[in-house]
């Protein structure tokens, strides 16, 4: 008898191991919007430095301090709105609650990257590795939710965060920067978008009969 409780729980086990599998993977089809917003905001920070090198408007890294502001004040909302979410007793989905460690993770190691490269590592070293640390979450996020166009994404990212290292002027590496959000955010942003769209067109039809 003993033995038969064990072999149950060994089956109810797998079973519930195979159902979390499927719901990071199934549970939450990604609208793209948010791989869109920080894509175009990376992109356009690294293009404007470019141009700002030419130019010489401001400070090297005038546009990236706005950008470091903005971020600020969007983490600031995000906590305030999660706090209230959480107060209304919503339930929180597996997926979202494995996403929302690993972005604490992500955004940890950026400010760790941050914080190296003003103690001493060179801009562009500090940003050629922020490159492959965007590759790693992009590859992070395409296989955790079964999304083929960022796993190659990010090895597009890597490519690119890979030429960035041996890169010594900054010009170039914003440039390659800009290339890499553009591969690995912007693109498979608007993938992601386009097959939400369709999953929730499906969806509509369905439930209308249609």
């Amino acid at each position: 008898m003993h033995d038969n409780e064990k072999e149950l729980s060994q089956e109810e086990s797998l079973m519930i191991i195979q159902q979390m599998i499927n719901a990071a993977k199934h549970e939450q089809k990604d609208d793209g919007k948010g791989w869109i917003a920080w894509g175009w905001m990376l992109f356009i920070a690294s293009i404007l430095t470019v141009v700002n090198l030419h130019f010489k408007w401001f400070s090297t890294f005038f546009f990236w301090n706005i950008f470091g502001a903005v971020t600020l004040v969007m983490m600031i909302v995000g906590v305030v709105k999660g706090f209230f979410v959480k107060s209304k007793g919503r339930v929180k989905t597996y997926t979202k609650s494995l996403f929302e460690k690993l972005n604490a993770g992500f955004f940890i190691c950026i400010m760790f990257n941050i914080f190296a490269m003003n103690l001493g590592v060179g801009p562009a070293k500090g940003f050629a590795l922020l490159i492959g640390l965007y590759g790693f979450w992009i590859l992070i996020y395409g296989t955790a939710l079964d999304f083929r166009p960022s796993v190659i994404a990010s090895f597009i990212t890597w490519t690119f965060g890979f030429i960035a290292l041996f890169q010594t002027d900054f010009e170039v590496v914003m440039l390659l920067h800009a290339a890499a959000v553009l591969f690995g955010y912007i693109i498979p942003g608007y993938i992601a978008n386009r097959e939400f769209k369709k999953l929730t067109g499906r969806k509509l039809n369905q439930s209308a009969g249609v």
